[in-house]
């Protein structure tokens, strides 16, 4: 059907430029159809149903990111790579609010698999071999890394932070420096 051209891509894409206009939790088929002036049904020949559309939303956007980050880490390692990592997550979640929320969809085990779920992981991975750090303290690691990154860039995006007079920025560079010393002096089991 080539109605408005659409195509599974072309409302992807779409989608996601709805979710970092109104939020990823307001993307719906409705909202699509009316952005393409055609009705709800005309999608579902390019689509499931709304999970479809918002997985296929959360894929994109972990591809979107993991490009980001590797393109940021290039020829880095150690704090340098540490540094540009963080910086290259909060610079996406920023600048694609509901893209971003995507990324924290759970996908079905194929699906991550399939996705850019795991070239993250890998690349978490490929930095913490840097601070010298292997199984099972890796995973132990790359989950201290996420919650600080997802925990910080959460809170900053409520608003959380600018109650206080020490600036935002400065917190999170104080941040970095400490995860790097913490990966730098990891405690032995």
């Amino acid at each position: 059907m080539a109605r408005a051209g659409l195509t599974a891509d072309r409302l992807t894409q779409a989608a996601a430029d709805l979710a970092d206009e109104v939020g990823f939790e307001n993307v719906t088929v409705s909202a699509l159809a009316r952005h393409f002036g055609v009705k709800d049904a005309s999608l579902y020949s390019h689509i499931r149903n709304a999970q479809d559309l918002r997985v296929r939303l959360a894929v994109l956007a972990l591809a979107e990111l993991a490009d980001q980050v590797a393109e940021a880490i290039a020829g880095r390692s150690g704090k340098d790579a540490l540094v540009a990592f963080a910086n290259a997550y909060r610079t996406y979640a920023r600048e694609h609010p509901g893209r971003y929320s995507a990324t924290q969809m759970a996908l079905d085990p194929d699906t991550a698999a399939d996705s850019a779920a795991g070239k993250h992981a890998e690349m978490t991975r490929a930095l913490l071999r840097g601070y010298d750090l292997w199984e099972p303290d890796q995973t132990d690691a790359v989950r201290l890394l996420h919650s600080t990154f997802h925990g910080y860039v959460s809170l900053e995006r409520s608003g959380a932070f600018h109650s206080h007079p020490r600036g935002v920025e400065a917190s999170w560079l104080r941040a970095l420096d400490a995860l790097d010393s913490l990966l730098r002096a990891w405690p032995s089991v």
